[in-house]
């Protein structure tokens, strides 16, 4: 089994489990599409000094057109939902709704890759996603009022992560995953900044400090250059289908994140959920076991 596209996989959940609150509380600041824009562009800044340090551009224009469309689907569909999504409802909803995510992966997979669905790995993913339950107890979120909008935006959110997810799976097989990740990031911009551009008179100025600068920081370099080439790269390793279960890690740091920030306690459920989630994981990673990949990164 290749243990780093399952360590890059579940890192990049991980990092991700944490980028709810922060998203939340800055956007409270800065709207949707603008955070987004300067998300992508941190990203893309880090990820091409990181290329020109290395030994610059080697994809097609085939190649290269063919990414900018992916990244206008995950990173300029996709994320903008997240993030409008995220705003009108709760950070809790929605770690919760795009935890639907690795299905939408999943079947994906099945109809684009033509990847196998044994019985383990669909017993996998209902292990997994019974754990997310079980750690974020959907009676104690909101589901009411303008929250309802936000969670049906998330769930597009979801399924087109699910779409892009995939469609970078290929384009990672024959070309280099730091060069991929950086056109996908461009490819986010036009629908990104485009919207932006409506929300001018949205952004609070006034207060804009040095938190809501080191949220963004975050969000741009560690939520986005670095989160997403790892899970990338783990896509480029493993298939779709054990890659959208290392998905599932993003609820259990969530849930751990706000025991060490917020100070909540960890029930049982977060401990059933933790077991549950861990013994699907486990259970995919035996299928993977033993299948070669040629990787370019």
């Amino acid at each position: 089994m290749d243990l780093f596209g399952v360590f890059a996989g579940i890192a990049a959940a991980s990092i991700w489990g944490g980028m709810y609150v922060v998203s939340k509380a800055v956007l409270d600041i800065i709207p949707p599409f603008t955070l987004l824009s300067l998300r992508l562009i941190l990203g893309a800044l880090c990820l091409f000094l990181i290329l020109v340090a290395q030994r610059g551009a080697t994809l097609s224009r085939r190649i290269i057109f063919q990414t900018l469309l992916v990244g206008f689907i995950g990173y300029g569909i996709s994320l903008g939902f997240q993030f409008t999504g995220t705003k009108l409802s709760t950070a809790s909803n929605a770690a919760l709704v795009t935890s639907a995510s690795p299905i939408f992966i999943l079947l994906f997979g099945v109809w684009l890759l033509r990847e196998r669905v044994s019985l383990g790995r669909i017993l996998a993913l209902l292990l997994a996603s019974l754990g997310v339950l079980a750690v974020v107890d959907p009676r104690t979120l909101m589901f009411g009022g303008e929250e309802v909008v936000g969670n049906v935006i998330l769930i597009g959110a979801a399924l087109t992560w699910g779409l892009y997810s995939v469609l970078i799976k290929r384009l990672t097989q024959h070309a280099s995953t730091l060069e991929v990740s950086l056109y996908a990031f461009v490819g986010g911009l036009p629908l990104s900044m485009t919207s932006a551009v409506f929300e001018r008179d949205l952004i609070l100025w006034h207060a804009i400090n040095g938190a809501v600068i080191l949220g963004v920081l975050y969000l741009g370099i560690i939520s986005t250059a670095l989160a997403m080439y790892l899970w990338n790269s783990a896509l480029a390793r493993l298939d779709a289908g054990i890659v959208s279960l290392l998905f599932f890690a993003q609820p259990l740091v969530g849930a751990s994140l706000g025991v060490i920030f917020l100070d909540e306690a960890l029930d049982m459920g977060f401990w059933v959920g933790a077991a549950l989630i861990a013994a699907g994981l486990i259970l995919a990673a035996r299928e993977q076991r033993g299948k070669p990949r040629s990787i370019k990164t």
